[in-house]
């Protein structure tokens, strides 16, 4: 079975805490130097035991030389983090500058867009007018190009559309001139001439279908004459017929 994992906390034992020491200070040494010969590397180890016994390692030939080195990376990167006194007031200083010209340019802004108006002065409107209507000229004559290019695109496209018409007239003429012309229908009355072309669209009549009517002397219609002066009888129970009763009212 494989080793159990170490829990790092200080060892209690005094004896068991020295031999602990003296092996990973072994291996600690053996990495320093084997890391230094594999990557060429300038490797320099400081170590106290609990003792306060000194143990070092250098890769050099002297240790002082790449302490000093460590302490002039250390030092210098300091001081490039840290700027210096009139670095500090040259960027304060461009920062009041980008300051005020974001404030003017917001307070342009808003006159522009006509708010603010009241502190200005009679030659401040008059700049202000004349640079609105520089502005709109400006935006007038961007306008008029765009919609003169967008003239000119279309004319190009219309252009276009009547020249593939064209293209496309042209072939149908010529299918329907190679095309052989269609039979022309036989009519009834172009089989013949004179009143034998009439056909008619109906079934034949037999010979009879049409008679003379007979006179009928039961269908002959009769008047009755009637006089005006004569005084109307009335009926059996004292009542005329409903038509006198009428001319008589």
């Amino acid at each position: 079975m494989g080793r159990g994992k170490v829990v790092l906390q200080r060892i209690e034992n005094k004896i068991s805490r020295q031999v602990t020491f003296a092996k990973r200070r072994n291996g600690l040494l053996k990495k320093a130097y084997e890391l230094s010969i594999l990557c060429d590397a300038e490797v320099a180890l400081v170590l106290f035991s609990h003792a306060g016994r000194l143990y070092q390692f250098s890769s050099s030939s002297n240790l002082l030389k790449t302490l000093e080195r460590y302490q002039r990376y250390i030092y210098a990167s300091a001081d490039a983090a840290v700027p210096s006194s009139d670095e500090m007031q040259n960027n304060y200083q461009e920062y009041v500058k980008l300051k005020t010209r974001v404030e003017v340019l917001q307070h342009s802004q808003r006159n522009l867009l006509g708010e603010d108006l009241a502190p200005l002065t009679t030659s401040e409107l008059d700049q202000l007018e004349s640079q609105v209507d520089k502005t709109l000229k400006q935006i007038r004559s961007r306008k008029t190009q765009v919609l003169l290019d967008e003239l000119c695109d279309l004319k190009r496209k219309e252009h276009m559309l009547q020249d593939a018409n064209r293209v496309l007239k042209r072939k149908l003429d010529e299918v329907e001139a190679e095309a052989p012309p269609p039979p022309q229908p036989q009519l009834p009355w172009q089989g013949g001439s004179g009143d034998d072309a009439m056909v008619s669209d109906g079934p034949p009549q037999p010979e009879h279908f049409f008679q003379a009517l007979e006179s009928n002397p039961s269908l002959q219609p009769t008047f009755h004459t009637v006089d005006m002066n004569q005084q109307p009888v009335p009926a059996p129970g004292g009542c005329y017929p409903p038509a006198w009763s009428a001319w008589m009212a």
